[in-house]
Parts: structure tokens; sequence; C-alpha cells
């Protein structure tokens, strides 16, 4: 019988980059399970209640993230086009009356019985890799530029700015790392820009809020409320935090403290120095994606990688921005951190191609 070839080795995805991805799914659950269960237990007798539905969410994404993470790229790029087009169905789909269903005057969920889902986060992921296709084929500015357009104006129609600002931003990031002429790059932000600005002050909603990062203490019980509140939990926690579930603006004072506003409630609880630890973990998933995108052997894989960090690390930014009103409040989730089925599972989703990415990398070597 020959030797064994001991050099032929499985090899396997980016070890460090996986350990922080369970570690940050972690650690939201935990922070889910504190900061949703005075309002779960008012609701529905169950302080349990959010933290079991994002739980259950959270290991059929994990299952969803390893098994997408054996894919090889290649795959993605083959089914690009189709798995775009089929996304746009449940976008368009969402804003018609009596299907689409409508809280807080927005039209952002498709019910299945006691299954919710928002197309808004699938169509983050299927266009960042409709876009990475359209960079390896080198094609005009106009095909980055019309499907771009599309999406943002249907997310924009539910309304959903933040959602949109996301897109745009991600959109951005590939679309500049792809080549294209800085002059039609430049033409397309001052357009959109344009018309996201007057898209912010017709609305009634969408310009208190514009006016209440402006002016804020003008009126603390009305439109300044809710970034009173956030801004009081933060304060509250001082250096050290209050303690671990010991939060007072979780009981009912912070609007939507399990969903947009979590990372107030936790650095409420763990204070400045804790709140700097998990910046630098958030900081550190940004760091290993980028160096993803950079090592991986092939445009398309670049590109959509850059698409997975600039989703992933801008709503980041955008929703902690807000928490220390940098920005006005968008309604942005924080991801691995705020409640929501879909948002965590496309997470994870997304996080597994990175890993594919990653995986592909090693085999090259």
């Amino acid at each position: 019988m020959g030797k064994v070839n001991l050099k032929k080795q499985t090899k396997s995805v980016d070890n460090k980059l996986l350990y922080l991805i369970l570690i940050l799914t972690t650690l939201g659950l935990i922070a889910v399970a504190d900061a949703s269960a005075p309002q779960a237990l008012n609701a529905f007798g169950d302080k349990y209640y959010f933290v079991k539905q994002q739980a259950i969410w959270g290991v059929f994404g994990l299952v969803l993230m390893f098994l997408v993470s054996r894919l090889k790229p290649s795959f993605w790029e083959k089914i690009a086009t189709p798995l775009f087009i089929a996304s746009l169905l449940p976008l368009i789909v969402v804003l018609i009356p009596g299907i689409g269903t409508k809280v807080l005057g927005a039209r952002r969920w498709l019910i299945f019985g006691p299954i919710s889902i928002q197309p808004s986060e699938l169509i983050k992921l299927t266009l960042a890799i409709y876009l990475a296709k359209v960079a390896s084929k080198d094609k005009s500015s106009l095909a980055y530029f019309l499907p771009v357009a599309g999406v943002a104006a249907l997310v924009m129609a539910q309304p959903d700015l933040g959602t949109a600002l996301v897109i745009l931003g991600i959109s951005f990031m590939q679309i500049f790392m792809s080549g294209v002429n800085l002059l039609h790059i430049l033409a397309a932000v001052i357009g959109g820009g344009g018309i996201g600005f007057l898209y912010a002050i017709t609305s009634q909603y969408r310009r208190a809020r514009l006016l209440t990062f402006l002016a804020q203490s003008q009126d603390p019980l009305g439109r300044d409320y809710h970034i009173r509140q956030i801004l009081l939990a933060l304060g509250s926690g001082g250096l050290f935090g209050v303690g671990l579930a010991q939060s007072r603006q979780k009981f009912l004072f912070l609007p939507e403290a399990a969903t947009d506003s979590i990372f107030a409630i936790i650095a409420e609880e763990i204070g400045f120095i804790g709140a700097v630890a998990l910046l630098i973990l958030l900081g550190f998933f940004i760091f290993k994606g980028l160096k993803i995108a950079r090592d991986a052997p092939d445009k398309f894989s670049q590109i959509l990688g850059i698409g997975i960090v600039s989703w992933i690390g801008g709503q980041m930014i955008l929703n902690i921005g807000s928490m220390v009103a940098l920005v006005p409040l968008t309604g942005v989730p924080l991801p691995f951190f705020s409640y929501g089925g879909s948002a965590l599972t496309m997470i994870l989703v997304a996080c597994g191609i990175l890993l594919g990415i990653s995986r592909n990398i090693h085999e090259r070597k």
C-alpha cells in the first residue's frame, strides 16, 4: 500500500472569524433576553418570550450559516441574477394593502401564521451578490445604478429610509471598489442625496426626527423623548455600568429597548468600559471581513466580501452613531444584537458566505 499523503488536508474557514460570529450571536441573545424582559412580561406574561423567538431564529441562522459556508463563491455568481429578481417579488408584494402588514405607519412585513418576514433584509444580501456579479463582468455604470435605484425606491415606498440608506451605503462601497468612473459615482451621490433630502423633509414624521437631531431638548416629552431616554441610559451607565440586568431604562421608559435602542441598554448595564470592549469586538469583525475581501482570489468574491462587510459594518456604525446622537435616529437595527428574526438570519447567512470566501482562499494556498 502506498503511503498516506499527509499534506492532503481539508482546508477550513477562517476560525477566528467563525468564533467571533458565535460570540457575537451569543452575546446578542443574552442582550435580547435582558432588554426585552419587561416588555415581554407586560405584553405576553412571559419575560422570555422575545428571547425564545430570537433563539429559534438564531439556531436556524447558524445552521444556514454552516451550510452556506460549504458553498464556493462561484455558486453565488451563477445564481446572482435569478436570486436578485426573485427577491424583488416580496419587496413589491409587501407594498400591496391586505398582503403586506402595516405597523406604525410602515408596510414592511409579510406574515405567514406565526412567522413574520421582512423582505428588505433579504434584498440587502441579494443586491450585494448581484452587484458583485456586475463588477465581475465589467459592465457599464448604468448596470450598477439602475438596480440600486429601483431597490432604494421600493424600500423608501414602505417607507423605510434607514434601510434605504444602508442599501445605498452597501452599493456605494461596492461600486466604488469596482472601479466605476468617479464622475458617474459623484453624479449619482448628488442626485440620490437630493432625492433623499426631499424625501425626508416632505414627511412630517421624518422631518420631526431631523429637527430633533438638529435642535434637541426643545420638546423633552414629545419628539425629543426617544433620544433623551437613550442619552439618559448612556449617562446612567457611567464608567462601569449599573450592573448586568440592572437597567432602569428598559422598564418601558426607553422605546424599542430590545430592537433599535438595545445598545443604550447594554451601555447602561456594562458602562463605558464594557461598551468600548463591545465596539472592539465589532471592529475586529469588520477588520477580519475586510481582510478576507482583500485576499479573495477573484473580483466577484472581493466585491461580494466588500458588500457584506459594508452592510454589517455600516449598520453597526449607523445604529451606534444614532445612539450617541451623531446621526439622526433611523430605526436601523444593531447586527447580532437587535431583536428581529429576519435580520439575524440574513446576517448569519451573509456571514456564511464570508466564511465560504475564506475557505476558498485557504484552498488556493
